[in-house]
């Protein structure tokens, strides 16, 4: 029987892993253990780990790493707690493989502790480009610490492969979220209306927007621009969901909540919607705005426009449902008049989704329990030039 360890931070990386942990959980043939950490554990960011135990998982063990802060010096502690937490989680649980997802210093650390203790790591989400965020040195340096390797577009499997990875050991299984939208039953309008407690309005909007880390200008004077632009928008309701706890993530959460405060009439905010909801909503959007991978990956399987602010998804696979715009007032309030011109909406009629609309789950499940993990460890750099 294999052991399979799935690692997870946050609420919308254990909703991209979800129907692959299901799978897992399911086969008679692996032994999965499930190891949360970062934000699921924190009462700020909403205790999330919860909702993975509501969902019939068992929570083998948590590793605290989050630390009450998000400087720079708050989080490199953070990846230094976790390195400490998840090397002894691994030598108690002797996985033979774990799979993880994405690129926050989470998983960053726990992947340095199984690159140490000699353990094969399978990464998700793998080759992909943030040009505004460390998250992106972050994804390739978890890329170069893996074995398997799961990319949700084949211009990512061969940016990996240019990383100088075995090309046998990338597999192109799309986009991890596009199964959520395949399988669940989302709310109609009026129970999508009554899990928020909100009416929707003439024009509505989601937003989403983290903090960009390599960005010269800071976090708050980015945020006030977007505000700006949201104010000049009449009979909008405006959805926001919060920001992960990245450096200056705080700030932003202040700024949302002081918003909400003054403007209880068109505004409401949450730590998470859910999957459930967060995909249930783009169904009644008339765009997504902010600078969330959701919007550039999610979002148009719903043929729902994308309001890309800034440099944050820079490099990222788009498809022609993301309006791509600078980080202040007039480039917004310009994105979201051509996302609600008719001549856009004509566009995204015949609109594809780049990352695809099969489910990934079956494929990395089978590959996960047929890999041959003898002396994966020991790589060999692929030259592409050879």
């Amino acid at each position: 029987m294999r052991k399979i360890c799935v690692v997870t931070g946050t609420r919308a990386e254990y909703g991209l892993l979800y129907w692959t942990m299901k799978k897992l959980q399911e086969d008679q043939d692996v032994e999965l253990s499930v190891v949360v950490t970062g934000m699921h554990l924190s009462p700020e960011f909403g205790l999330t780990y919860k909702k993975i135990i509501e969902d019939g998982f068992t929570i083998t063990e948590k590793v605290e790493i989050l630390l009450s802060s998000d400087t720079s010096v708050g989080v490199s502690k953070s990846i230094g707690l976790g390195v400490i937490g998840f090397s002894e989680t691994f030598s108690r649980l002797s996985p033979d493989v774990i799979l993880v997802l994405g690129d926050r210093f989470e998983i960053f650390a726990a992947c340095t502790a199984a690159m140490i203790a000699k353990i094969p790591i399978a990464h998700c989400h793998g080759g992909e480009a943030t040009e505004g965020l460390i998250d992106e040195a972050i994804r390739h340096s978890i890329t170069k610490m893996s074995q398997l390797h799961f990319t949700s577009t084949e211009e990512y499997k061969q940016r990996v492969i240019q990383l100088g990875e075995q090309p046998k050991n990338v597999y192109n299984v799309g986009a991890l979220g596009i199964e959520n939208i395949n399988k669940l039953t989302l709310l109609n309008k009026e129970q999508f209306e009554d899990s928020i407690d909100f009416k929707l309005k003439e024009k509505n909007f989601l937003i989403t927007y983290h903090p960009v880390t390599l960005d010269y200008f800071s976090a708050e004077q980015q945020f006030r621009e977007l505000l700006a632009a949201l104010d000049k928008i009449k009979n909008a309701c405006l959805i926001f969901t919060k920001p992960n706890a990245d450096t200056d993530g705080r700030i932003i959460i202040e700024l949302i909540d002081e918003y909400v405060a003054k403007n209880t009439s068109k505004a409401i905010a949450y730590t998470s919607l859910g999957q459930l909801r967060y995909l249930s909503a783009i169904q009644y959007m008339d765009a997504v705005i902010g600078n969330s991978s959701s919007g550039l990956i999610e979002v148009p399987s719903f043929k729902t426009p994308t309001i890309n602010i800034g440099d944050r998804q820079q490099g990222r696979v788009k498809g022609v449902s993301v309006i791509d715009c600078e980080a202040n007032e007039a480039d917004i309030v310009s994105a979201i008049e051509k996302a609600l011109s008719s001549e856009f909406k004509m566009l995204l009629k015949d609109s594809h989704n780049p990352y695809g609309s099969k489910n990934s789950s079956t494929e990395i499940v089978k590959v996960l329990k047929e890999a041959k993990l003898e002396n994966i460890i020991k790589k060999k750099f692929y030259n592409i030039n050879q």
